[in-house]
């Protein structure tokens, strides 16, 4: 771990187990993938028009670059184990480290039960008739997030040799699902010519509030590329391979959406392809109007339960990274920083996260409907999920006035360059979060529902305060050789 900027030099730490680098090349571009890569953003992104062609670019352009050239480069620097907790402790000091990660950790708590609803329901389409009387049952939906967090957090405490194959393997129904649609959205086109008309002016977004909402969402499908960092001692060789990984994940992204986002506009009109369940719904009707047997819908929804597992499994294994490095560090229970002797995992930090995780969402779901629960379960995270990425952006505008080594990957042209991408993708964070805070046309109560983010938000905030404080006091108590530094 790097030292702390606020803290005098002291021995380091007693000897314990190594984690081991397990994560290739290979694994971390379909961890990448797994990440961020969601059909979800298909469906969402067709259901707006032509004009969503512009605004998957522009996202590309003003987050996904600004943020890949920043993890690239604050990973080079920086390549220790905790990612964005060490990058913005060495940027900021430690209370700035602390409170970026915990946002990050909290945030994704009731992300993992409301992509694992997603696949929940979208693998009842393949059991056809007797698949759909599930759809309304709570039970059924708590079962399958709580089943499917506890098989993610048991494999990644039996190790990253085998935790990556899982991602590996459910990474595969992000892509292949966007294969198979962009080949039927072919066939139909052949058949039947285009549904949806392009012309010059459709593909230009109409300014609006509704659109520049819209434009917050899409952004929000480009994160995940800071996840693989967070396990950057157990990456092979992570100065040479996060770029590669990040520079292949960053062109099956833009692919997969927009070719994704073609073939269903191609295939379908825009409102056949909305709501929650728009991605499986626009595939059956386009399955069913060519003509081809219902297996093909059903393999699909297999595929999308894969990417939500995917999802969950990806960023189950990199964030619970954080709370170990935390642990290490003394600002959460030092039991945090263990390692398994024999897995060589940070097998407490991962079961505590994973738990955590299925409480939520039983919590959840309880005493609510199964789309009453996925709303909520998404609307706790909105502001605390793009928090962490304003304290990254900052970091990597702060460390470019500090030399760096010689065998640092910078980005291309130097602190200029750095400092302008800097500023784009933190302003593009910042228009994310005042957006995300407004509510949607149908919401009746919208000032009751701008409070209920913006307390939920201040409660999540100072909830980290308050550990961050008590750790601190605690710290002060101890001799400082037993106080690790590094």
């Amino acid at each position: 771990m790097s030292r702390m900027p606020d803290s005098p030099a002291s021995p380091d730490p007693p000897a314990q187990p190594h984690l081991r680098r397990a994560l290739g090349f290979r694994d971390l571009t379909l961890l990448y993938i797994a990440a961020a890569l969601s059909v979800r953003w298909v469906a969402t992104a067709a259901a707006a028009g032509p004009g969503t062609f512009v605004v998957w670019l522009t996202a590309l352009a003003g987050f996904y670059i600004p943020m890949a050239a920043s993890v690239m480069e604050l990973s080079s620097r920086y390549p220790q184990e905790g990612g964005l907790y060490v990058w913005t402790r060495e940027a900021f000091g430690d209370f700035s480290g602390f409170l970026s990660a915990w946002m990050y950790w909290m945030s994704n708590l009731p992300y993992f039960p409301s992509i694992l609803y997603f696949g929940a329901g979208s693998i009842l389409f393949a059991a056809g008739a007797r698949g759909h009387a599930l759809a309304a049952s709570p039970t059924y939906f708590m079962t399958f997030a709580v089943a499917w967090l506890a098989i993610i957090t048991i494999i990644n405490i039996l190790g990253l040799n085998a935790g990556k194959w899982l991602n590996n393997i459910c990474s595969a129904g992000s892509w292949l699902s966007i294969v198979m649609l962009v080949a039927l959205g072919a066939i139909s086109a052949l058949r039947f010519g285009p549904v949806t008309h392009f012309t010059a002016a459709g593909l230009i977004p109409r300014p609006s509030l509704k659109n520049a909402i819209f434009l917050s969402t899409i952004f929000f499908a480009f994160s995940g590329c800071e996840t693989g960092s967070f396990m950057g001692d157990e990456i092979d060789n992570p100065r040479r391979t996060i770029p590669r990984a990040l520079l292949t994940t960053g062109i099956v992204l833009a692919i997969s959406y927009i070719a994704g986002t073609a073939a269903l506009l191609v295939a379908l009109p825009a409102d056949r392809v909305s709501g929650v369940d728009g991605f499986m719904r626009g595939t059956e009707a386009l399955c069913a109007h060519l003509g081809f047997p219902w297996i093909l819908a059903a393999v699909m929804a297999v595929l999308l339960a894969m990417n939500a597992v995917g999802g969950a499994a990806s960023y189950l294994s990199s964030t619970s990274r954080l709370p170990f490095v935390a642990g290490i560090h003394r600002y959460l229970p030092p039991v945090f920083g263990r390692i398994h002797p024999r897995f060589q995992t940070p097998w407490v930090a991962i079961a505590v996260y994973g738990f955590a995780g299925m409480v939520v969402a039983a919590l959840g779901q309880a005493g609510t409907t199964v789309r009453g629960a996925y709303d909520a379960l998404v609307s706790m995270s909105i502001v605390t999920t793009f928090l962490p990425f304003l304290f990254l952006f900052a970091a990597m505008a702060r460390v470019q006035s500090r030399p760096a080594a010689a065998d640092v990957r910078r980005v291309p042209g130097g602190r200029p360059v750095a400092l302008i991408l800097a500023l784009i993708g933190f302003s593009s964070t910042a228009f994310t979060i005042v957006l995300s805070v407004i509510p949607a046309d149908e919401e009746p109560n919208k000032p009751l529902a701008i409070a209920k983010v913006l307390v939920s938000t201040l409660v999540l905030i100072l909830g980290g305060v308050i550990v961050f404080a008590i750790a601190r006091y605690k710290r002060r108590g101890l001799p400082q050789a037993s106080v690790p530094t590094a």
